[in-house]
């Protein structure tokens, strides 16, 4: 089996009109009719020479895997955007099988070491001294059986094989008197994985997210009958996916829990916090919008966006909360009116940070340069973010600091517990006869 590797180096994204995957398929599809020879189109070299998809297959004996694998890869080929479908065992080729009996080789004494001890002078060769050429270096000599005496099963069973004796000397007896040897097909190429004979489906995605192919192939998968000792693992960047998305949203739970907890600290409440916290979820209305959209897939940069928009789209919440909270207890306002007023007297500030920051992602959102097209997803995700969280925000976030100020109230007054914490009633003389014109202004 020859193997061999063409590295194309594409001009400057600036002095082309197609990019990396277009080009990569166009590619696919002319290469794909050159007779005799199975190839595969890398759009990047992220993961080197190693396909996307590893549908990793262990247990069970070699021919187990073989065919089980054969199943799958037939399988793979009929799922849209999988590509470039093959085995990691590279085809077959023909090979020679060495049965041993082994009760037989027991009564004489004969191991399976030496078995192979047996083979080895007429496949690996063995050493057969040291030679000095004319100029004096030393050369190594090995002697191996030339290819035309090992290619059948004949020639094997020839091969002599040292067994001791019952008079104690060593004597010489064919292999093929301990051993069957046949002939057959084997794998290219032998994989192991931690210790276990692995068969590898391999594929690659075009015009399509890898999730979704996963999932139409795992979907096949479940259709399959395998045999009970083979069982399937998934590697490849669906693996480095699954871990990558798992740290990432572990890191995104910390930051919620953290965030939370300082707002707790700040405002002396837990529940005046979740008013806050509930503009976290109206971001992500944005950001599926936003890569919807666009076209664009959830990987690893729209994540990493997505944590970045939690700290931001909660700065909107946390202005209109703590200025209703300050007009309450420090002026005596009525919730609903202090509600109002923030959300008059906060909106100029929100909407300049909002307009500020999409300003800031348009240039990292439309992918314009030399691998751009790897950072777009986070200027995408925030830009989606911060405007569906800005506008909603202005709405959901004083309707729910209301219900939740409500319920505290009810609460505390069934339990016989609620203290007055703003200054809402009385009102002092001097602040009732302020109208709420010059009452906005003052707050100002």
């Amino acid at each position: 089996m020859n193997v061999g590797n063409i590295y194309v180096r594409m001009i400057p994204k600036a002095d082309r009109s197609i990019g990396a995957e277009d080009f990569g398929r166009q590619l696919r599809q002319e290469v794909g009719h050159i007779g005799g020879a199975t190839m595969s189109v890398f759009t990047n070299d992220f993961q080197g020479a190693q396909k996307q998809i590893q549908i990793e297959l262990r247990g069970g004996s070699a021919q187990q895997l073989t065919s089980a694998a054969e199943a799958i890869a037939e399988q793979v080929k009929q799922v849209k955007g999988a590509v470039d479908v093959g085995l990691s065992t590279k085809g077959q080729k023909p090979e020679l099988n060495v049965e041993l009996n082994r009760g037989l080789a027991g009564t004489i004494g004969v191991t399976v070491g030496q078995v192979a001890q047996a083979l080895r002078p007429a496949f690996a060769g063995i050493k057969a001294g040291d030679w000095v050429d004319p100029s004096d270096e030393t050369r190594e000599v090995n002697v191996r059986l030339a290819p035309e005496a090992r290619q059948r099963a004949a020639d094997l069973e020839q091969l002599p094989l040292v067994v001791t004796g019952p008079d104690g000397q060593p004597r010489t007896l064919p292999l093929g008197q301990i051993a069957t040897i046949t002939q057959g097909l084997g794998p290219a190429q032998i994989t192991h994985l931690d210790g276990d004979l692995v068969v590898t489906v391999q594929a690659n995605t075009s015009n399509r997210p890898l999730t979704e192919v996963m999932r139409d192939i795992n979907a096949r998968i479940a259709k399959l009958t395998l045999p009970p000792a083979v069982h399937i693992t998934e590697g490849g960047e669906t693996e480095s996916q699954a871990e990558v998305f798992g740290r990432i949203f572990a890191a995104l739970g910390i930051a919620v829990v953290l965030m939370y907890l300082i707002l707790v600290m700040q405002f002396g409440s837990f529940l005046e916090p979740l008013a806050i916290m509930i503009s976290l979820p109206l971001s992500l209305i944005g950001v599926m919008l936003a890569l919807m959209f666009t076209g664009t897939t959830i990987n690893i940069m729209s994540l990493i966006g997505v944590i970045l928009l939690m700290g931001i789209v909660a700065k909107n919440a946390i202005l209109l909360i703590d200025f209703a909270k300050w007009a309450r207890e420090k002026e005596g306002l009525p919730r609903r009116e202090a509600l109002i007023q923030a959300g008059a007297i906060r909106l100029r500030p929100i909407l300049m940070t909002t307009l500020a920051l999409i300003a800031g992602m348009i240039p990292v959102a439309l992918g314009i340069g030399e691998g751009a097209e790897f950072r777009a997803p986070l200027g995408r995700a925030v830009i989606g973010g911060v405007i569906t969280s800005t506008l909603l925000t202005l709405v959901v976030i004083p309707t729910f600091y209301e219900i939740l100020d409500e319920w505290r109230e009810w609460v505390f007054r069934k339990f016989g517990v609620y203290k007055r914490r703003t200054a809402e009633h009385p009102i002092p003389r001097a602040a009732q006869s302020v109208t709420s014109g010059e009452r906005l202004e003052k707050l100002a």
